[in-house]
């Protein structure tokens, strides 16, 4: 049975046209400032504090690289975006729990493990929306400021952020199966992925305590490197995917055993 993805994917069109719509706005925005930018880069780069330029991992500011890689994509794609998808997940079991809805659905012959996955599959709605609204921006953008960007590094840049973003929506579904109240749930996983991001930027000021961000999605997902130095580390994001589906695995475990009395 699809009837569930149809019905989910359906509910994430209005949200997904307006955050893409925020995405491109924001990053129109960005890239018209970057040729002051670039004029200014060293200054820029000595002003920011240390511990600004390890958050966004800034790099060769003064490069459209390293200013779409260091600027843009923390801010669009690490930040907004996982918040988004971390949200939105939160609440696709606990709402329907929270309603009653669920055991409308339950009642038809359908399990447990297919809801949760038609769920989550129904992210594929704005997984693709962001990656091609973004994308097509970012090139367009790039084109009418008369700089060149490599293609391929930048279509790999939202290739490999997609196992980023499916690791947020795993820290959501769980805990939409744990928390009832959905509110709770939404504002947990939207505090959680923007902690996550901050930890991971803070903890590379000090070598003593970079061990702490290996624990964070964004730490295995750097754009910088896939636009300045054209490395795709696809190692890393295995190891994404493989928390996305621990994750995913976790939340179909508690919910096939919950009690929704």
């Amino acid at each position: 049975m699809t009837a569930i993805l149809r019905t989910e994917s359906g509910k994430h069109l209005r949200g997904t046209l307006a955050l893409t719509g925020l995405l491109i706005l924001l990053a129109a925005i960005l890239l018209v400032v970057f040729p002051s930018i670039q004029e200014e880069a060293e200054v820029f780069e000595e002003v920011y504090p240390e511990y600004l330029l390890a958050l966004l991992g800034i790099e060769e500011l003064h490069s459209i690289e390293g200013f779409v890689g260091g600027y843009i994509f923390p801010f669009t794609w690490v930040l907004i975006a996982g918040i988004y998808v971390a949200y939105v997940s939160a609440g696709m079991i606990s709402r329907d729990v929270r309603t009653r809805r669920m055991d409308l659905l339950l009642s038809n012959p359908v399990s447990r493990e297919s809801v949760v996955l038609q769920k989550v599959a129904a992210l594929w709605v704005p997984l693709v929306a962001l990656n091609v609204g973004l994308f097509v921006a970012l090139f367009v953008g790039v084109q009418l400021l008369e700089e060149s960007i490599d293609v391929v590094a930048l279509a790999m840049a939202h290739l490999l952020g997609v196992p980023y973003l499916l690791v947020c929506a795993g820290i959501g579904i769980v805990l939409s199966v744990v928390i009832d109240r959905v509110e709770t749930a939404q504002a947990v996983a939207l505090g959680l992925v923007f902690v996550l991001w901050l930890v991971d930027g803070l903890s590379k000021m000090d070598p003593d305590f970079e061990w702490v961000g290996e624990a964070t999605p964004s730490r295995y997902y750097d754009p910088s490197a896939i636009l300045v130095h054209e490395e795709y580390a696809l190692a890393d994001a295995g190891i994404l995917l493989a928390a996305f589906l621990v994750l995913l695995g976790v939340a179909v475990l508690v919910f096939t055993r919950r009690d929704l009395s």
